[in-house]
C-alpha cells in the first residue's frame, strides 16, 4: 500500500509480520478494508464471497482460505489499533469458523449426495451431519490463530437413496474427510483452520464418525473423566444453517439428552475434584518436562488454570443448577460469583487476569499467524510485544502479568489443593495398625471418656461386609476421612457421641463417592458434621436422611442466608422455571431446597443465633413460601382447568396458622374457593388432593410436610375443598365450639388474596360473636378434660410439656377462651399475634392479672424451649423432671383456676 488509511495502522502493521506481508501481497484487501475496519466484523461480510459459483473444490479451498485472510486482517486491525474488546476479537473468530464450516458441510453434502443420493434413516427421513464444536470453538472463544475441535455425529443408520447406494456411515466419513481437507489442507493460500479430531470417541483409533447411539453407548461404556470436561462446551455448529433447520434441532435435544447425563451428575460432583486435579498434574508434569514455564496458557497461573477452575464447579453442581450448563469461560465466572460459589474478589481477579492473558496470547499470535503461547526470547520481540499491550517495556509488562498469574495459582490452589496429602496421624489408629495400649491412650488424649468401646466400634466396622465390599476409590476416601472424623470428634464436647453419630453417617454415604470427595476435600465441613451431630441427635438423623446438605457446610455465609427470603423465593422461582413442566424435578427442587434453608436455620439455632419465638417464625415463613410457590404449580398441571389463575386460598391453623412451627411439624390446612363456574368444585377438589400429594409423597428427594386436613368443615366425612360461603354458614350455624377455638390460630396462607380476605372477615366475624360465658366456659374445660384423659402422662417424677395439666394445653385453652369470651367487646383480641401477646393483652385489659398473665407467658415460653431442645434429642417425646418446671407448673395452674375454675385433682 502506498500510504495508510490511518495512522494507527502502521502500530499494527509494525506488530505483525503477518498482516503487513499479507497487504502487500494482496493490496485490495487494505482497499477494501479501509471502508469498513472501524465497525466489527459482520456475518454478512463473512458470508459475501461465499455467495458464487465455485468452479470445483480446489475453487472452494482456495476461496475459504481468502476470506479467512480478510478475516484476520479486520480483526487484527481492529484489536491492534485499540478498537476490539477481547468478547469481539473471539466472538469474530468463532464467527468465520462457523461460517466456514457451514459452507464446506453444505457444499460438499450437496456434492456427495449428487453422486450417492440423499442419506435417510430407516423410517426414510434426510440425514444430516452435526458438526459439534469442541474447546474454545464450543465455547465461543476461539483465538485468532486456533485450531478447531471437531467431533461428527449423524443422527441414525440408514442409507442413501441414490442408484449407487452407500450407507450412512461410509457417507457422512466421506463427507467428513472432506470437509476437514476444505479448511485443513494447506495450500498456496494457507489453511482455513487446523482441525484436531482427537476428542471424537476413542480419539485417533476411533472412526471419524459416529451415531447418536453409538455415542451414547460409548458414553455409558467408556466415557472418561476428561471427556467430560472437555464435553462442557460442546456445541452443534451448523443449527439453523440450511433447510434442516427443524430436524436438526430435533437432533440438538436428542444430542443434549445423550450428552447431558454424562458430563452433569444429577448429585453434587466433588469427585471432580480429584479427577481434574489429577488431570491438571498431567498437564504440569508435561510443562515441566518441556520446560514451559513461560507458556501463558499451560504454565502456571495461565489460561488452562482459569478455565479449570470455572469448569470444576460446572462439573460439580451443573446437573442440579442448569444455569451453570453454559460454555463461556467468563460467562461462567460471572454466574459463579452471582451465586456466591465464588468470592466476588475472586471472580474479578480471575476475570482480569483471563482478558489480559487472551489479549497477550493474540498478540503474541499476530506476529506470525502461528499457534503460540510462549513468551518470546529476544529483547526485539518482547519489546514489540510489550508495545502492543500498552506498556512501555517489557519489564513492566511482566510486573503485571506476573502479578495475574500469581493470583490465579493462589485461586487455583485454593480450589484444587489436595487437603489430604500426606498420611493423617491417625490413620493407624483407624486401621488398627496401633497396639491396644497406644491406641487407649491416644484416645484418651483426645478427650474420649471410653477409649476401648471407641476402639471396638471401628473395628467393627472395618469388618463389616458393607465396608469391605466398597468400591476401591471409596475405600480410599473412607480411610482419608475417618482419621479427620475421630480428629474432629475430639474437639467437641462429647467425643464419644460424636464418633458413634459420625461413623454412623460415614456408613451411610460410604457408597455415595461424592459426599466422601466432598469431605475429604472440605475437612472444615467434616468439622461442622462433628459439631452439628454432637449437639443434636436430629440434626445427625437430618443429616442422614439427606446427605445432599453436606453442600451447605460449604458456604461461609451459612448463618447469614438461613434468613435471606427474598433470595430464597428468587432461588426457588429459577431453579422450578429452569425445570419447568419436569414434575418429578419440580417435586424434588423444592424438597431440596426446603432441606437446605432447615439445615441452615438449624445450623443458627445450634449455634445459639435463634431464639424459639424467631425460629418459628422463620420455619413458618419457609412453609408458607413452600405452598405460596407450589400452589400455581399444582393448578398450571391440572388439565382443562376453567380459568389461568385459581380463585383458591389455603388457610392454615394450628401451629402453622399460629406461627409456632418446628422442625418436623406437620400442616394443619383448609381449602377456599370461591368461583361460581359450574366445573369449579371439581377443579378445586383436584387441585387439592394434587397439593396434599406436592407436599405430602415421598420422593428420592424425601417428603416436605406431612398434612392433616381434618380442622375442615364435617372434619374427615367434609369436603376437602369448600366454597367460602359454605365455610361461613358452616361455622355461624353447625360448628362446635373447638372449632372456634381453632379459628383463633387460623389464618391465610397462600392463594386468592381477595380469598384471603373474605375468611380473615370471617374469623372476625366467628370470634366476635357474643358468648354465653358460663356455657363456653364448660365446653372448653370438657373438651380439656377429653384431651387429658386421653394423653395425659401418668409419671409422677416427669412432666409432660404439652398435655398435662399446667402445660402448654392449658396455656392455649386459656387463651382461646378469653379470646372467644371477650372479642365481642375487645376486638384486638382477634389479632393472629401469638399466646404470649394475647394474654399480656388480655392482662391490659384487666380480664385477667397482669402479673399472672406474664408469669403464664413467661412458663409457656419455657415450654416451647424445653419442648425444642427434647426434639433435637434422641428422647424427643420423654417428659421433663418435674423439678426442673414447678414453678412454671404453678404459675398455669393457677391462672387456669382463675380463669376456667380450679380443677377436681388440683
Amino acid at each position: 500500500m502506498t500510504s495508510l488509511p490511518d495512522p494507527r495502522w502502521q502500530r499494527a502493521l509494525d506488530h505483525s509480520r503477518y498482516l503487513s506481508n499479507l497487504l502487500q501481497t494482496r493490496p485490495e484487501l487494505g482497499t477494501e478494508l479501509a471502508t469498513v475496519w472501524q465497525l466489527p466484523l459482520s456475518e454478512d461480510q463473512l458470508l459475501a464471497p461465499l455467495n458464487t459459483a465455485f468452479a470445483d473444490d480446489e475453487a472452494v479451498k482456495a476461496g475459504l482460505r481468502r476470506l479467512r485472510q480478510r478475516a484476520i486482517a479486520h480483526i487484527a486491525l481492529r484489536d491492534l489499533c485499540g478498537l476490539a474488546s477481547l468478547d469481539e476479537v473471539v466472538e469474530s473468530m468463532t464467527l468465520l469458523a462457523d461460517v466456514t464450516t457451514n459452507f464446506a458441510v453444505d457444499h460438499h453434502h450437496r456434492r456427495l449426495a449428487a453422486t450417492y443420493g440423499e442419506p435417510l434413516d430407516h423410517a426414510g427421513r434426510p440425514q444430516r451431519l452435526l458438526i459439534i464444536g469442541m474447546g474454545k470453538l464450543g465455547g465461543r472463544e476461539l483465538n485468532v490463530s486456533s485450531d478447531v475441535d471437531y467431533i461428527f455425529i449423524y443422527p441414525a443408520e440408514g442409507e442413501t437413496a441414490g442408484p449407487k447406494s452407500i450407507d450412512n456411515y461410509d457417507f457422512f466419513t466421506r463427507l467428513g474427510k472432506r470437509v476437514i481437507q476444505a479448511l485443513g489442507d494447506l495450500t498456496a493460500d494457507g489453511q482455513v483452520f487446523r482441525v484436531d479430531m482427537r476428542l471424537r470417541p476413542n480419539g485417533d483409533s476411533g472412526p471419524l464418525v459416529c451415531s447418536l447411539d453409538a455415542l451414547e453407548h460409548y458414553f455409558i461404556t467408556q466415557g472418561r473423566e476428561w471427556e467430560r470436561y472437555a464435553w462442557i462446551k460442546a456445541r452443534v455448529m451448523n443449527t439453523g444453517a440450511n433447510a434442516d433447520g427443524q430436524a436438526i434441532g430435533e437432533w440438538m435435544e436428542d444430542l443434549r439428552k445423550t450428552s447431558r447425563p454424562f458430563v452433569f451428575r444429577k448429585y453434587l460432583d466433588f469427585g471432580a475434584i480429584n479427577a481434574m486435579r489429577d488431570l491438571h498434574a498431567q498437564i504440569r508434569r508435561e510443562v515441566a518436562r518441556k520446560d514451559m514455564a513461560d507458556h501463558i496458557k499451560l504454565g502456571p497461573g495461565g489460561i488452562r488454570e482459569i478455565e479449570f477452575i470455572a469448569q470444576v464447579f460446572q462439573l460439580i453442581r451443573g446437573g442440579r443448577d442448569p444455569a451453570l450448563q453454559i460454555r463461556p469461560t467468563l460467562s461462567v465466572l460471572r454466574l459463579l460469583a452471582e451465586r456466591q460459589l465464588l468470592p466476588a474478589e475472586n471472580e474479578a481477579e480471575l476475570r482480569a487476569a483471563y482478558v489480559f492473558l487472551r489479549r497477550l496470547e493474540h498478540r503474541l499470535q499476530y506476529v506470525e499467524d502461528q499457534q503460540t503461547h510462549r513468551l518470546p526470547d529476544s529483547p526485539e520481540a518482547r519489546m514489540l510485544i510489550a508495545q502492543s499491550m500498552d506498556f512501555p517495556d517489557w519489564a513492566a509488562m511482566m510486573t503485571v502479568l506476573d502479578g495475574h498469574r500469581q493470583k490465579v495459582s493462589r485461586h487455583f490452589e485454593a480450589v484444587f489443593s489436595d487437603p489430604e496429602a500426606g498420611e493423617h496421624p491417625l490413620t493407624g489408629l483407624w486401621l488398627g495398625q496401633l497396639d491396644a495400649e497406644t491406641a487407649v491412650e491416644t484416645f484418651a488424649k483426645f478427650g474420649f471418656r471410653q477409649p476401648r468401646e471407641a476402639i471396638d466400634r471401628l473395628a467393627d466396622l472395618r469388618a463389616t461386609r458393607r465396608f469391605l465390599q466398597l468400591p476401591s476409590t471409596n475405600r480410599e476416601r473412607f480411610d482419608a476421612v475417618a482419621p479427620r472424623l475421630i480428629e474432629a470428634a475430639g474437639a467437641t464436647a462429647d467425643p464419644d457421641t460424636t464418633l458413634i453419630r459420625g461413623l454412623a453417617f460415614l456408613e451411610n454415604i460410604a457408597r455415595r463417592g461424592a459426599y466422601l470427595a466432598l469431605l475429604q476435600q472440605y475437612p472444615l465441613a467434616l468439622r461442622r458434621v462433628a459439631d452439628m451431630i454432637c449437639a443434636s441427635n436430629w440434626a445427625a438423623d437430618y443429616l442422614n436422611r439427606y446427605p445432599l446438605l453436606l453442600d451447605e457446610l460449604l458456604d461461609p455465609r451459612l448463618y447469614e442466608i438461613a434468613t435471606d427470603w427474598a433470595s430464597f423465593r428468587d432461588a426457588l422461582r429459577r431453579n422450578l422455571a429452569a425445570h419447568a413442566d419436569d414434575t418429578e424435578r419440580e417435586m424434588d427442587i423444592l424438597r431440596e431446597m426446603h432441606h437446605g434453608q432447615v439445615f441452615r436455620l438449624l445450623a443458627q439455632d445450634l449455634a445459639g443465633l435463634q431464639t424459639i419465638e424467631r425460629l418459628s417464625d422463620h420455619l413458618t415463613e419457609l412453609a408458607d413460601i413452600i405452598v405460596q410457590e407450589t400452589l400455581p404449580l399444582v393448578w398450571s398441571k391440572i388439565k382443562n382447568r376453567h380459568r389461568p389463575q385459581a380463585k383458591f386460598a389455603v388457610i392454615g391453623y394450628g401451629k402453622l396458622g399460629g406461627k409456632e412451627l418446628g422442625y418436623a411439624s406437620d400442616l394443619d390446612l383448609v381449602y377456599l374457593y370461591a368461583d361460581d363456574n359450574p366445573e369449579a368444585a371439581d377443579h378445586y377438589t383436584r387441585l387439592g388432593q394434587r397439593l396434599n400429594t406436592w407436599l405430602g409423597s415421598q420422593t428420592a428427594s424425601g417428603i416436605l410436610f406431612e398434612t392433616d386436613l381434618r380442622l375442615r368443615p364435617n372434619g374427615e366425612s367434609g369436603l376437602l375443598t369448600v366454597s367460602v360461603e359454605a365455610f361461613r354458614d358452616y361455622q355461624l350455624h353447625k360448628a362446635w365450639v373447638w372449632e372456634h377455638q381453632a379459628l383463633t390460630r387460623a389464618r391465610f396462607c397462600a392463594g386468592d388474596p381477595e380469598i384471603g380476605q373474605r375468611f380473615e372477615d370471617i374469623r372476625n366475624e366467628i370470634l366476635r360473636q357474643p358468648r354465653d360465658l358460663d356455657k363456653l366456659r364448660d365446653e372448653v374445660v370438657a373438651m380439656r378434660q377429653k384431651m387429658l384423659d386421653a394423653h395425659a402422662s401418668k409419671s409422677t417424677t416427669g412432666f409432660g410439656l404439652k398435655h398435662d395439666p399446667g402445660g402448654l394445653i392449658d396455656v392455649e385453652f386459656i387463651v382461646q377462651y378469653l379470646v372467644l369470651g371477650h372479642a365481642h367487646q375487645h376486638p384486638e383480641l382477634t389479632g393472629n399475634l401469638g399466646n404470649i401477646a394475647l394474654l399480656r393483652i388480655a392482662g391490659e385489659l384487666g380480664l385477667i392479672d397482669p402479673q399472672a398473665a406474664k408469669a403464664a407467658g413467661n412458663a409457656y415460653r419455657e415450654y416451647r424451649r424445653l419442648q425444642h431442645a427434647r426434639r433435637l434429642t434422641a428422647t424427643p417425646k420423654a417428659p421433663i423432671p418435674m423439678d426442673e418446671v414447678t414453678s412454671h407448673i404453678a404459675a398455669v395452674k393457677a391462672l387456669w383456676s382463675a380463669v376456667l375454675g380450679p380443677r377436681a385433682d388440683d
